[in-house]
């Protein structure tokens, strides 16, 4: 009887520190910013399939580290303020590879509605509080296997040029380049992520399995903010690979991404692989630090 017991809690304990981690991931990346209301426990224990006693201990362990604040009467807020650490890359050289993937795999669209401008999105794009965003998630697949859950946003101004439809059967970039956008830098960041219980259904992994991240914002010409995407990829499916030469004078020597394909000079990005075999993949939180001319890693 005993050891009936000790395994209950024992997977009790290991299905609320998935939640936890979940939880804690979304809240780290951004996607729930300060201030954030929480669903209460009965709506995420039917999320995450546990129960709410499961739940109740995740969301202990989140309020112990301050990243929520849990009160009777407003229930549980997100507290957690992130440190503004932006990272940069130039995207110029890399938007024909982008481009050429999204004609080589196949997306499936599962939702396309217009949102109000807010939190983080907002302020990336430069958008007010009286506007109004078209919001669409897709999942894309390569031999009819998922490899990327992706989410984004564009203004209202230049989504009306373009329909559900189109939105379902063609890429992104060359719906906004025909609608006149001309692309000039990108902010981007890779990092690590969690598998949430909508996304895990999508790229048909386990609540909690370890992915990808991508958060990229795409200005154009003027500096107007034109697209932001948060993208989650299966690291077992899908990889970002960049080959780079040495360069600079020899009290200077550092390393320069290669120029790929179309003839551009200066301004590469990553040049973006995607595989369907299995390899081995870790869940440390990567960070990319690529600019065009600044990238010198230790020598």
């Amino acid at each position: 009887m005993q050891g009936g017991v000790a395994l209950r809690d024992w997977l009790g304990e290991a299905k609320a520190k998935q939640v936890y981690l979940v939880l804690r991931d979304r809240i780290l990346s951004g996607a729930l910013g300060f201030g954030a209301r929480l669903p209460n426990e009965n709506k995420l224990a039917g999320a995450h399939g546990v129960s709410r006693v499961t739940v109740r201990r995740a969301l202990h362990e989140l309020a112990r580290e301050r990243l929520i604040e849990r009160r009777r009467s407003a229930g549980t807020t997100v507290i957690y303020r992130p440190s503004p650490a932006p990272i940069t890359a130039d995207i110029s050289g890399v938007l024909a590879n982008l481009a050429e993937m999204g004609r080589r795999t196949t997306a499936k669209l599962l939702s396309f509605d217009y949102v109000p401008a807010e939190g983080a999105v907002a302020e990336a794009l430069g958008a007010g509080s009286d506007q109004l965003l078209q919001r669409a998630v897709r999942v894309r697949s390569v031999d009819g296997l998922p490899f990327s859950y992706l989410v984004t946003h564009v203004p209202e101004s230049v989504s009306v040029t373009f329909t559900r439809q189109e939105l379902a059967s063609r890429p992104l970039l060359d719906l906004l380049e025909r609608a006149g956008v001309k692309v000039g830098h990108a902010r981007q960041r890779i990092s690590a992520g969690l598998a949430t219980p909508e996304v895990a259904r999508a790229l048909d992994v386990r609540s909690g399995s370890p992915l990808i991240e991508l958060v990229r914002v795409v200005y154009d010409r003027d500096g107007r903010g034109v697209e932001h995407l948060h993208a989650l990829y299966r690291p077992d499916r899908y990889a970002f690979e960049i080959e780079l030469v040495r360069s600079g004078a020899a009290a200077e020597r550092g390393w320069s991404p290669i120029v790929r394909g179309n003839g551009d000079v200066a301004g590469n990005g990553p040049i973006v692989h995607v595989s369907t075999t299995k390899k081995t993949s870790t869940s440390s939180r990567l960070q990319n630090k690529i600019k065009a001319s600044g990238f010198r890693p230790p020598r």
